[in-house]
Formats: C-alpha cells, structure tokens, sequence
C-alpha cells in the first residue's frame, strides 16, 4: 500500500501568488547546482518546474570518464607519480635505507600534486561541467561518504571514490552503500584494512550507522561490535577490493537482534530494514537541497518514498525539486552558500576562468571547505556554521577578488591578479525588476542583481549601486565597482 504523501511534497503549481518566474527558476539552479546563468534561467522558465527538474536529473549514472575520455585528470603525467601500488614495490627492491627515504619523499610530493589536480579538475567540473546536479550530488556525497586526501597515500584511490560518488550519484542507495563498503579509500580512511578477526577494528561499522546509514542513536555498542565481527577480511590491493577468508570472522553474530552467520553485505540489509535509515537519507537530502530544519512528518514521507521505490535515488529526489515545500518562502533564498558553491558560483556567474586551486586553496582552507580534503568523518557540518567573523571576512574578499578587486585574500601563491569578467554579460531588459520609466543606470543595476543575487534587494541598497555606478552605465570601472559591492552584500552570501 502506498505511503501518503505529506502536502508539501505535492508538486508546486505556479499560480499568481507563487509565480514560476526568474527568482523561482535560479533557485532551482543555484540548488540544484552551482547557479544559472542567463541562458539557463530562460531555458528553465520556458520548461516550467516539472520538466526542468526532468531536464537537470537527465545525467547518466556513470563515472565522467565514460562521460567524456578527455575530461579527466591524467595522473600518470604527474612526474613520479606511480601507476600502481605494486609499481612502488618493484622500485623499492634493492634499495638503500637512504634511497628508500628519498623515493618515498618523491612519492609524496608526486601524491600531493596528484591530489591537487584532481581537486582542480573537479572545482573545473562544477563550474563547467555537462551535468551540474550531478556534480552538486557528487560534493553532497563526497561530505557524507567521508574520505579525506589528506589521510591517503594513493591520489588514484580519491579519484576512484570520486568516481564512485558520481557514478552512483543519482542511483541505487542499497547498492551505493554495498560499493562505498568496498571501496579502497574508504577502507583505508576508516581502518578496515586493518579489521581482522584476531583484532576486530570496530571504526568503519560506527560510522556506517553512526554517519551514513541511521544517524546518532539507532544502535547500540552491542551493534558496533558484532558488525565489525561481519566485516573482517574486508581490505584492498591497490585499486582492487579484496575478501581475506582467513581474517574472517566466520562464527555467529547477532545484530539488531537477529542471528547469523553473518558478513557485511548482511549488516548492510539489516540496516537497510530499520525504520530509521530511509527517513535519515530523505532528510539529510532534502536539507541540503531545500532547507535546514526539516519537519519529522516530512522526513518520515521521504522515507516512506525510498522504501517504496527499492532505494532508487531518482524518484525521491524528482519530488524534492518538484514539490511545493522547495518554492516556499522557507526555502527560497535562505541557505548560506557553502565555500565551494561561493566560488564555483562566482565563477560561473561572471563567466571567469576557474583559479587555479594552488591560488585559491587558501582562501578555500579559511572558508572551512577544500574539495577532497573534509576536517573529519563527520564531512562539513554546513548551514550556520559557514558563517564566523573570521570566515565571512574571507568570503567577503575572494568574491571582490574573483569580481576583479583587490581585496586581502589568502592565497597561496603571492599576489595573484583578480579575475576578469565579461562586462557585457547580462541583458539589462531580462531583470525581474518592473521596466517602466527606468534609467539606463537602474536598468544596469537591476540586471546585475538579477544576474548575481538573483532576488529583489531593498531600495537603500539600490541606491547605494547607483551612487557607485555615478550615473554613467557605459563606464566600465563604475560596473566594476557595482558588481564588487554586489558580491560583497550579505545577500550574495545565500542562495
């Protein structure tokens, strides 16, 4: 028997009090990816809610390089970057103490470059790439399957997870977390590798209850314990996942209060069978896509909606970008951007090039997000916690920077030239403003916002841009100098 659905996941019908217009439709793409730009928000207005949705989810589930084989970091140009682990064993034979050292300092700053182009091929994905929404998934699940670069000794391994997130982005949940279990780098991160019958490490199986299945609560120290016993023999050579049958603990376990002889694909559907798991899925989704505190009969539908279609990511997430509760006033205009959205964003909405992540990782790290790189398990807390008095001055500082300012930006490598935006980039007739009796300079402003924030301002704040822009539209240095107060306005600091 089907699930009631809760109202305000019925699908959003425009009417004359919730218009589908130009605020509407950049929410939609700001959400479900890193912000439209002008052609993209006619694009969805034209399409309306339900086919723009259908529009950004028609992305394959597949890794981007079977998307596109040149749109991808070559890791093996890297100098001494090894093609496999057991390319290092080989090196290392007949070595020196001494000699060994020394390679191994290579192969660690042949690592860190190698991570470094991945990170930047991926900011460069965001930003340019074919499927946004999958991307924007791909950093969602990137901060909730946590593995971080800075405890891998193998850059390969965070590509393939990489890969991973985005290949199953948008696909099946049971069989995601099965992969993830799996995966090389996730193995090493949460010291599974390591999970042997003799010496049961117990890490991997609290945080797949504690972070990615069930949430804080569901479980006991009982659970923790016999789930590890089930996972043992779990490892990885190189690239390739591994079942060591001697480390396996063979003998009975009981978990959640069943009994068997059981492995981690058993754990995993038990897990799957609790009542909590696809409701915390549903609204650990929803809040990232819609808004923070999302209301327990909510949660408890989407849940319901998992359950209902096996697991498919696809259905539950078409109702989130199609229903009544994304358009409402709690969700628009309302989430802080996370660091990464902030200059993805930017970048794409001034039509810049992507700096290179040497040059902004800095800015990145004091914002609290740098891709590949979560402070721990947990990934980024997000939502409020984005914003302190010293990461707001940050975030302040690289958007004037990457809007062509100086500003005091931390960045890596001395003092790099701000970016270059296009000035003619925005239509000053598309705004939502009214067009009646308007000045070419309000016309300008009101395009600007248009174009960056994407929502009305107040009339103070308009004056403002028009003081700066002195009355004279044609003036580059003047709409510089909007666009920089533009990008440095609270209101640019949400989506």
């Amino acid at each position: 028997m089907a699930a009631t659905l809760h109202p305000m996941l019925r699908p959003y019908k425009p009417s004359d009090e919730q218009p589908f217009d130009r605020v509407r439709a950049a929410h939609l793409l700001s959400r479900a990816g890193f912000g439209g730009t002008e052609q993209e928000i006619e694009k969805v207005l034209k399409l309306g809610p339900l086919d723009a949705a259908d529009w950004l989810m028609d992305f394959p589930d597949a890794p981007a390089e079977e998307q596109s084989k040149t749109d991808v970091p070559d890791l093996s140009s890297i100098d001494g970057y090894p093609a496999n682990y057991r390319e290092i064993a080989e090196k290392q034979r007949g070595m020196t103490p001494e000699e060994r050292m020394r390679y191994r300092q290579q192969l660690m700053q042949a690592n860190r470059e190698a991570i470094v182009a991945t990170a930047e091929w991926w900011m460069k994905r965001m930003a340019y790439g074919p499927h946004p929404l999958q991307e924007k998934l791909t950093l969602f699940w990137h901060g909730h399957f946590t593995s971080s670069a800075k405890d891998e000794r193998q850059a390969s391994l965070m590509w393939n997870q990489n890969e991973l997130l985005r290949r199953n982005a948008a696909g099946n949940f049971r069989q995601y977390v099965k992969q993830i279990s799996r995966d090389p780098a996730m193995l090493d991160y949460l010291n599974n590798t390591q999970n042997r019958k003799a010496h049961p490490n117990e890490n991997y199986a609290r945080e797949l209850m504690e972070l990615f299945t069930l949430g804080i609560g569901n479980y006991t120290e009982y659970d923790i314990r016999e789930s590890a016993r089930a996972f043992t023999g779990w490892a990885h050579d190189g690239d390739d996942f591994i079942f060591r049958k001697f480390d396996h603990d063979e003998g009975e376990k009981t978990f959640f209060g069943k009994r068997g002889n059981f492995n981690g694909d058993d754990v995993i559907e038990i897990i799957l069978a609790h009542p909590a798991c696809a409701k915390y899925i549903g609204g650990k989704l929803f809040k990232y896509f819609a808004y923070e505190d999302v209301e327990e009969p909510l949660a408890q539908s989407l849940g319901q909606m998992l359950h209902e279609n096996n697991w498919d990511l696809r259905p539950l997430l078409r109702t989130i970008f199609t229903s009544q509760a994304f358009y409402s006033d709690r969700a628009l205009g309302v989430q802080i951007k996370s660091p990464i959205q902030l200059v993805v964003g930017t970048v794409r909405l001034l039509g810049l090039d992507m700096p290179p992540r040497r040059i902004i990782a800095a800015a990145l790290n004091q914002m609290g997000q740098v891709p590949l790189e979560p402070p721990n398990v947990k990934g980024w807390p997000g939502g409020r916690s984005w914003i302190n008095t010293s990461t707001l001055f940050v975030r302040y500082n690289t958007a004037v920077w990457l809007a062509g300012g100086g500003g005091q930006v931390p960045m890596a490598m001395g003092n790099p030239k701000p970016g270059k935006f296009k000035m003619a980039m925005v239509n000053a007739d598309s705004s939502f403003a009214p067009k009646a009796e308007k000045s070419d300079a309000e016309r300008i402003v009101d395009a600007w916002v248009d174009r960056l924030i994407q929502r009305p301002i107040d009339d103070e704040k308009k004056r403002t841009l028009l003081e700066a822009l002195g009355g004279r539209p044609d003036d580059e240095d003047n709409v510089k100098k909007v666009v920089q107060l533009i990008v440095s306005m609270p209101e640019y600091q949400l989506c």
